[in-house]
């Protein structure tokens, strides 16, 4: 593996022994109180970014060699532990790679250890020198005498002739006539530093956008990288064979690779040494790409930026979306955030200052579709005037009969998988509680189980009431495997052109928790096999499908209920990227004499999502939306942070969380007068896993005084921690711009 041109190697070492101290950065217990550098000593000098093995405690483990801080208590060397190994052929990484990390260590209130090893790939933090060295060897080969030898070079010198054709590339396939919105668009680009907002209706054509600008960076400077992320693993497959279509040609076979929690480790350290050494041109992945050691970044891509799965909600709880713009900025990198339903905090940013917004954004506008596609029409149904119990009105069955008996698609939405999320006794009131969480278990028809989504506990079905033994135990609400199977029953008479009976397939996580059957089942739905597909939404946003002419949600009212205040805006993006599933080939419905459709069923038609979703107006429901927040005090208007504290019982969650509170007040914090901390109270989903769960939020109209008031706080949270009176506490944490309340 070449190393990056961007960074030296480590030097040699010098022929005197003294030993030096350095400074390294170590995944340390979050509730050490360890949360710094450590020293040790090495032979000779190391330079900043460079990866070695420490000793800590009984254990040997990763460290990144840091700066040296501006203030420090270094013990002399001859105290000190020396450097266990060096991670030798690797070149350091780079400093703005380490600013990334303080920052998003600082910023999150993290260890600035945990934020660096975070951003590594799992298989290096348990490599040695040697294993490390024997990875980034060449592969041996085996000698062969003369006459092979001059074959073997015959057909080298024919390979190559070969590989020249192919990775020419041709004027017709790597440049796409792009429409009038789509130039514009990158002629803004070309004028402006960004950030950039690019608002774009689905099927707009954002994504050749995001080739074309990334084409552009790596043909202007050799040594060029770009990072496009992608909010979800099952979207990686199908950008990446666009990605690796395009540049694959015009930069060699490798310059693409991906990164995501889907990947073997050996996997994920293949596409991160190809990142780092800059072998690879284009970095693809999901939030944890962001981390990625990318030392010539000139693009960064952040599609789907709405996406809450943006942020992590283990562990280190950062939002890439937010560290990919920090990152872009420090770096000097362009930045595009993507979307056809911006989160309304970019939405917010991008208002111009002259309509008194902020402005830190370009807003980017694409609102009309490639081709001569058109945006579904939104058709609502009120269920109240159906009778109780009905699934599917008969208007809507009779739509997607239609669609079956033409040779078209459906695609009907439903967030919620299962057979239905509760067995429920009739006699006696029992219900399918799971006994380690405050939440139902879900029962699963097919394999006769009742499994909890959240802790993993699954039983078999019982045959009668456990309580009472009522043997007629009833499943309440509706899951994707009940809609399959009612459909499948209702469309068992429904033929297709070719006379063949319509046929109804799932995607959701239980079909696809297998190795490659989610790409088996896009298959089968981008080949016809399939008629009706239902699905949540791991289907509902991103994906290409040509012949779906209508969607339809079934149940969406059930997230109006929550008291969240962003599931508004979650269920008006889903429902918005749901309907950009439909009729996305403008040619293919106009040779079927189509039009494409939404149809919503629920029982408030009135809501404002539902108003808004009709016309598809999002710039009015995000304004409707910003107005109610700013009157509230909410963000994006405020700034909040959350204490969560996880107990063996909800009392002792609860009094760690008031003794932190009025550790804050005792203390005189700074800024303790510029945020507002809330009374402490069970979380939304009380008990997990037999563990208790509470929370306490802090709010501010000031992110600096927040942040200031948090980093003050932290050593009285670590001091609580330790106190007898707070045995019974497992853990606590502090969420930074929490994105679920």
């Amino acid at each position: 593996m070449p190393l990056s041109p961007h960074a030296p190697p480590c030097p040699p070492a010098p022929t005197d022994t003294t030993a030096c101290v350095v400074h390294v950065a170590v995944h340390t217990p979050v509730h050490s109180g360890v949360g710094g550098l450590l020293s040790y000593t090495a032979p000779h000098s190391l330079p900043p970014g460079t990866l070695v093995r420490v000793p800590l405690g009984t254990r040997e483990l990763l460290g990144v060699v840091w700066d040296k801080p501006e203030q420090t208590e270094t013990l002399a060397p001859e105290q000190l532990k020396p450097v266990r190994s060096v991670l030798e052929g690797l070149a350091p990484l780079s400093p703005s790679w380490r600013r990334l990390v303080a920052f998003a260590a600082q910023y999150y209130q993290r260890s600035l250890g945990e934020i660096a090893l975070t951003g590594l790939p799992p298989a290096l933090k348990d490599m040695t020198a040697e294993q490390l060295a024997r990875r980034l060897a060449p592969p041996k080969t085996k000698k062969l005498s003369k006459k092979a030898q001059a074959t073997l070079a015959a057909e080298m010198a024919a390979q190559a002739e070969a590989d020249a054709t192919l990775l020419t590339p041709t004027f017709a396939e790597n440049s796409i006539a792009l429409s009038a919105e789509q130039q514009s668009v990158c002629t803004q680009m070309d004028q402006h530093p960004g950030p950039f907002l690019l608002f774009g209706a689905t099927g707009s054509g954002k994504t050749e956008v995001y080739l074309q600008r990334v084409q552009q960076a790596l043909e202007a400077d050799p040594q060029a990288q770009a990072l496009v992320m992608v909010p979800e693993i099952n979207l990686t497959p199908q950008l990446l064979e666009r990605f690796t279509a395009r540049f694959a040609p015009l930069f060699g076979p490798q310059a693409v690779v991906s990164m995501h929690s889907g990947m073997t480790n050996p996997q994920r350290l293949k596409s991160w040494l190809a990142a780092h050494s800059a072998q690879a041109r284009v970095l693809l992945g999901t939030r944890m790409a962001v981390f990625a050691s990318l030392p010539g970044l000139k693009v960064v891509v952040v599609d789907e930026e709405h996406d809450p799965s943006y942020k992590q909600q283990e562990g280190a709880r950062y939002s890439a979306r937010d560290l990919a713009l920090w990152r872009g900025r420090a770096q000097g990198a362009q930045v595009i955030l993507g979307s056809a339903t911006p989160s309304l905090e970019s939405w917010h940013a991008s208002e111009p200052e002259t309509d008194g917004g902020p402005g830190r954004y370009l807003r980017l506008h694409m609102p009309s579709r490639i081709g001569a596609a058109e945006l579904p029409r939104v058709r609502l149904v009120d269920m109240r005037q159906q009778p109780r119990r009905t699934v599917f009105s008969p208007a809507l069955l009779g739509a997607i009969t239609e669609r079956v008996q033409r040779g078209e698609q459906a695609l009907v939405l439903l967030n919620r998988r299962g057979f239905a999320p509760v067995l429920f006794c009739a006699d006696c009131s029992w219900k399918s509680d799971c006994p380690h969480c405050s939440a139902h278990q879900v029962f699963h028809k097919g394999d006769r189980t009742l499994r909890c989504h959240h802790c993993g506990f699954t039983q078999r079905v019982p045959h009668a009431c456990p309580e009472c033994g009522n043997p007629d135990i009833l499943p309440l609400g509706k899951g994707t495997e009940q809609l399959e199977e009612e459909l499948a029953r209702l469309l068992r008479n429904v033929q297709r052109p070719d006379g063949a009976p319509a046929r109804v397939g799932r995607i959701d996580a239980d079909t696809t928790r297998l190795k490659g059957a989610l790409e088996q089942q896009l298959e089968q739905v981008h080949s016809g096999e399939i008629d009706v597909l239902v699905g949540t939404q791991m289907v509902a946003k991103g994906h290409d499908f040509r012949r779906i002419t209508l969607v339809a949600a079934v149940q969406p009212d059930g997230a109006l209920f929550s008291s969240d205040f962003r599931a508004p805006e979650r269920l008006f993006c889903l429902l918005m990227q749901a309907a950009g599933r439909a009729g996305r080939d403008g040619s293919y419905v106009a040779n079927q004499g189509s039009r494409p459709e939404m149809w919503v069923q629920t029982h408030d038609p009135e809501h404002a999502v539902f108003q808004s979703l009709r016309s598809h107006d999002y710039p009015r429901f995000a304004g409707q939306q910003l107005r109610e927040r700013q009157d509230a005090g909410m963000p994006p208007f405020a700034f909040q942070a959350l204490v969560r504290a996880d107990a063996k019982t909800q009392e002792t969650a609860q009094a760690f969380l008031r003794a932190a509170s009025e550790a804050a007040q005792q203390g005189q914090l700074p800024h303790l007068d510029a945020v507002f901390l809330f009374p402490p109270i069970p979380m939304a989903m009380q008990r997990v896993a037999d563990v208790e769960r509470a929370q306490m939020l802090i709010e501010a109209t000031d992110r600096r005084a927040l942040q200031r008031f948090l980093h003050a706080w932290q050593p009285w949270l670590h001091w609580l921690r330790s106190q007898p009176a707070h045995k019974g506490l497992v853990r606590w944490l502090v969420d930074v711009d929490p994105q679920s309340l």
